[in-house]
């Protein structure tokens, strides 16, 4: 669907754009450090291990009096795009259906997925819940909030995701309707990552094909900037939100210095 003239949601989807790009500037400080909108407080560092690496920082669980929110970074190391290339499957044993997730989107959930659940057990389930995540930190949040469905007391998270590549197979898309009933993947018409996995992968000199579908519900942006990486990474998203809503996104910033990216880097990744 295009973008409505709707400004709850364009507002939230602004300020979720800016949660996804504070979880690049955790990973890339060395301690861990990053600027938390007003009125809210870290309660938990998401840790995990993408191929052959050791733990790394891949978002955070914030709360405020009247949310909690969970946040996942994208591909930012050279051993998360190895776990990107991993597009076979595997099953994704949290929920009751027999569905099939990427593997090595799931692989990297798998070593957060422990610490994350306990986190949210320990958090007030009074309050609404949203899940959000840029890139392959999309599809981790599409994984987590379908796990969050099934296995928390927050049965009834929403789903925020910018750039998202495809996560599962058609059963777990049903399965995924069943669950989540607030649902935006925003996606640029000119960003590769939303097109991949194909939707009929297969393996080189194999005859196994895995077949992918989205989920939904498509919010369509179009901006065209020029290079594959300018189309996808956050900072791309979070410009083209804001002319939505400028008085929003402007307030926004100027209350919380640093919240919001501010800048297109040189060399950008693409997952």
């Amino acid at each position: 669907m295009r973008v409505r003239n709707n400004s709850e949601f364009e507002q939230r989807a602004i300020f979720l754009a800016a949660i996804c790009s504070q979880t690049y500037v955790q990973l890339n400080n060395p301690d861990g450090l990053f600027v938390i909108p007003q009125n809210y407080t870290l309660r938990h560092t998401i840790y995990a291990k993408s191929f052959g690496s050791g733990r790394e920082r891949f978002g955070f669980i914030l709360e405020s009096p009247d949310e909690i929110i969970v946040a996942f970074r994208g591909t930012s190391q050279q051993a998360d795009w190895i776990s990107d290339l991993i597009a076979s499957q595997r099953s994704f044993k949290y929920i009751k259906q027999d569905c099939m997730t990427h593997r090595g989107f799931t692989d990297i959930y798998v070593t957060a997925r422990n610490e994350l659940i306990s986190a949210l057990h320990a958090l007030p389930s009074g309050k609404p819940l949203t899940v959000t995540g840029h890139s392959l930190g999309a599809a981790l949040a599409t994984l987590c909030a379908v796990d969050a469905a099934a296995n928390t007391a927050f049965t009834s998270p929403a789903l925020y995701t910018y750039g998202s590549p495809r996560v599962g197979d058609p059963a777990f898309k049903k399965a995924f309707n069943s669950y989540i009933r607030t649902s935006y993947r925003i996606a640029n018409t000119f960003d590769a990552v939303t097109f991949v996995p194909p939707t009929v992968y297969k393996l080189p000199k194999r005859d196994k094909r895995f077949y992918y579908s989205h989920v939904p519900e498509l919010v369509t942006l179009t901006f065209q900037l020029g290079a594959v990486g300018l189309n996808h990474i956050i900072s791309s998203y979070f410009a083209e939100l804001a002319k939505l809503d400028p008085a929003y996104a402007g307030q926004l910033c100027q209350s919380n210095p640093g919240f919001c990216p501010a800048t297109i880097p040189a060399a950008v990744p693409v997952l």
